[in-house]
């Protein structure tokens, strides 16, 4: 079985999360992506504290498809430097993680 991950990716707003979250999915990079709640985010940023209201995005898939999550992601995003953090899911319910599995699996071609 190949190794899920949740990813973690933060957006400026719900479009740009929904817009990730759906082309993740179509394109079978994602199982699944949840929107969070906006949220406060505060941090350096070029010598300067900043903050800004952030729409956190939740995407389960594999190791197996990070790297194109990853360059999705760097596609759709608007910052220069977007926040993607991938963390191993280590354990879970069989049949939710092999679900994951089967849907980022590439496309067969005709």
């Amino acid at each position: 079985m190949s190794e899920p991950l949740l990813i973690l990716t933060n957006c400026p707003d719900a479009a740009t999360a929904e817009r990730i979250a759906r082309t993740l999915v179509e394109q079978r990079l994602a199982a699944c992506a949840n929107l969070l709640a906006p949220v406060q985010s505060t941090y350096r940023w070029e010598g300067a504290i900043e903050r800004a209201v952030e729409t956190p995005l939740l995407i389960k898939s594999t190791r197996e498809r990070y790297p194109e999550v990853e360059a999705a992601i760097r596609t759709l995003h608007p910052y220069s430097v977007p926040e993607i953090i991938a963390v191993p899911i280590v354990a879970g319910f069989g049949p939710y993680l092999r679900w994951i599995e089967g849907e980022t699996q590439p496309p067969l071609l005709a």
